[in-house]
C-alpha cells in the first residue's frame, strides 16, 4: 500500500492540519492500495499563501520564458524516464486498463510537457507596434495564482492542461486532485522537486468538495481551471463571476461518431473503440452516440456489438484487457442505472445489461443499445462509462442535425472514404474536436467545448493564452 502522511506546500513535505485521510481504493480488488491525508480549508490556506509568496515575490515570474521552458524540460525528461511508472500507478489507483494507460495516461501528459517546454525556448513577452502617436509595446504577463482543480478519470492528462502552460506562463499553482485519484500528483511533486522547480511555484492538497470550494472561491486566487462535470462547472462559474475571477471549464460530453453510407465498417471499428470506449467509457470525449443511416442501420448494430464484444474485460493491469472497472461503487451505481433507464424507455440491449461480469470489482457489462431515438434520456445525458446509445437518420442533413441536437458540444467523430467530404461534415458540427475516421488530442492544438461542455481552451498556443494577461504600453518619444 502507498501510505502518505504529508502534503506538498512551498516545496515542503508538510503534515497536514487536520487528521482525516482519503482511502485510495482499487476498482478491481476493492483492497485499500493508498492513503493520504485529506485537506482542510486550513490546508488549503497555507497553499495558497505559499503560491501567493511565490508569485508575488518569488523567481519565477520574473524568469524569462526561456529560462522557465528550461525547467519544464527537465521535468519531461524525468517524466520521459519514469512514465511507465506513472502509467501503472494509475491503473492500480483508478482502474484504467493498463494499455490506455501507457497509450494515453502517461504519454499524452509527457507530449504537453515537451511541447509548452519547446514554445517557451521561442515565446516572445513583449512585442511592438505601430501606433498613432508613437511605439506601443503589447506585453504578455503570468495571469496570477492558479487553482488546478482535476477529476479522476485521467488526473495527469487533465493536470497537465493546466500544469505544463500555467508554469510556462509564470504562474504558481495550487492544484487539487480528485479524492479518487490523489497518488499520481504525490509522484508528480516528487519530480518536480528534481526537476528544480522553486518553492511554492506547485502545491498539491488533496481534499473533497467543501474544501475544494474553499480553494476556488479564495480572493487570493487569481484564476481557476477546472476539469469535471457540468454541475460542478456551472457553480464554479457562479463564484468566480461574482468574483470576476478568471475561470476556463473542461465539462461534460455526449459525443456523435457519425457512420455515413460509404464507410467501411471494419476498418472503421478498431479506431471506433479507442473512441467510444476509451478508459472503460470514462472519457468526456467518449463518442457514444452512434449515427448510422436507416439503410445501413441493422448493419452498424451488429458491427458496433461485435466491436463492444470484442473487447476482453477484466483485470486493468493484465495487457490484454479492453475493458476494465469503473472507478468507485457509485458510478458502478450510476451506470447501471443509466441501463435501467434506457431499458424503460424502450431502448433494446443488443449486448450487455445489467447481469455484472464479476462478482467482485466495479465492473459493469459492456452495453450498446439500438432503437434508440435521441430524446431518450441515454442520447441526452452523459452517462460515462461503456454504453453505447446506437441512433438512426433519415439522411446526412438529418445526421448533422442529430450531432449537433444536444446540450454538449466536446468532441465527435465522421466515418467515411471520403475524407475531404468527411471534412465538410465535420465543419458542420458545433463541437470543439473533431476526427475524420479517428478521434485524438494534439497538444499543440486547442482543446475544448461548446456550449456546455465549458469555456475556453487548453493545449496549444491557445492554452497558454488562457493564462497570460496582456497588456498595453503605450509611449510619446
Amino acid at each position: 500500500m502507498r501510505q502518505h502522511d504529508t502534503l506538498f506546500i512551498g516545496g515542503e513535505w508538510v503534515a497536514p492540519a487536520g487528521t482525516g485521510t482519503i482511502d485510495v481504493i482499487s476498482p478491481h480488488t476493492e483492497e485499500l492500495v493508498g492513503r493520504v491525508p485529506d485537506g482542510t480549508p486550513e490546508d488549503m490556506e497555507r497553499a495558497i499563501a505559499a503560491a501567493r509568496q511565490a508569485f508575488d515575490h518569488g523567481p519565477w515570474p520574473r524568469l524569462s520564458f526561456a529560462e522557465r521552458a528550461e525547467v519544464l524540460g527537465r521535468l519531461a525528461a524525468i517524466y520521459n524516464e519514469r512514465q511507465a511508472e506513472m502509467a501503472q500507478l494509475i491503473t492500480e489507483e483508478m482502474g484504467s486498463p493498463i494499455t490506455f494507460s501507457n497509450l494515453a495516461q502517461a504519454p499524452q501528459p509527457l507530449g504537453m510537457l515537451q511541447y509548452y517546454a519547446e514554445l517557451g525556448k521561442t515565446f516572445v513577452q513583449e512585442e511592438q507596434r505601430p501606433g498613432l502617436f508613437g511605439p506601443i509595446t503589447v506585453r504578455r504577463e503570468p495571469v496570477g495564482v492558479v487553482a488546478a482543480v482535476v477529476p479522476w478519470n485521467v488526473p495527469q492528462f487533465v493536470t497537465m492542461t493546466k500544469l505544463a502552460p500555467a508554469l510556462l506562463a509564470g504562474c504558481t499553482i495550487v492544484l487539487k486532485p480528485a479524492p479518487e485519484t490523489p497518488l499520481d500528483a504525490y509522484l508528480l511533486a516528487e519530480w518536480a522537486v528534481e526537476a528544480g522547480l522553486p518553492a511554492g511555484v506547485l502545491n498539491i492538497v488533496a481534499a473533497g468538495r467543501e474544501t475544494g470550494e474553499h480553494l476556488i472561491s479564495h480572493p487570493g486566487v487569481d484564476k481557476v481551471a477546472f476539469t469535471g462535470s457540468t454541475a460542478a462547472g456551472r457553480r464554479i462559474a457562479a463564484i468566480c463571476g461574482e468574483q470576476l475571477k478568471r475561470v476556463s471549464l473542461e465539462l461534460g460530453g455526449k459525443s456523435a461518431a457519425i457512420i455515413l453510407d460509404d464507410a467501411d465498417l471494419a476498418s472503421s471499428m478498431g479506431m471506433l473503440a479507442i473512441a467510444s470506449l476509451m478508459n472503460n467509457g470514462q472519457a468526456c470525449v467518449a463518442q457514444t452516440r452512434i449515427l448510422a443511416s436507416q439503410s445501413r442501420y441493422d448493419e452498424v448494430v451488429e458491427a458496433v456489438a461485435g466491436m463492444v464484444n470484442s473487447q476482453p474485460v477484466g483485470d486493468p493491469a493484465d495487457p490484454s484487457t479492453g475493458i476494465g472497472p469503473l472507478v468507485a461503487k457509485r458510478q458502478q451505481d450510476r451506470v447501471e442505472a443509466y441501463i435501467k433507464i434506457g431499458m424503460e424507455e424502450g431502448a433494446k440491449v443488443v449486448t450487455g445489461g445489467l447481469d455484472r461480469p464479476y462478482d467482485r470489482g466495479w465492473y459493469v457489462s459492456p452495453t450498446v443499445f439500438a432503437g434508440v431515438t435521441n430524446d431518450m434520456r441515454i442520447a441526452r445525458e452523459e452517462i460515462f462509462g461503456p454504453v453505447l446509445a446506437v441512433i438512426p437518420y433519415d439522411d446526412e442533413a438529418d445526421a448533422i442535425r442529430i450531432a449537433n441536437d444536444s446540450d454538449y458540444g466536446l468532441a465527435g467523430t465522421v466515418w467515411t472514404a471520403d475524407t475531404e467530404h468527411g471534412m465538410d461534415v465535420a465543419r458542420q458540427v458545433r463541437t470543439g474536436t473533431y476526427g475524420v475516421n479517428c478521434f485524438m488530442l494534439e497538444s499543440n492544438a486547442p482543446f475544448g467545448g461548446y456550449k456546455a461542455s465549458g469555456i475556453g481552451r487548453e493545449l496549444g498556443p491557445e492554452g497558454l493564452s488562457g493564462y497570460l494577461e496582456y497588456k498595453t504600453i503605450a509611449r510619446l518619444g
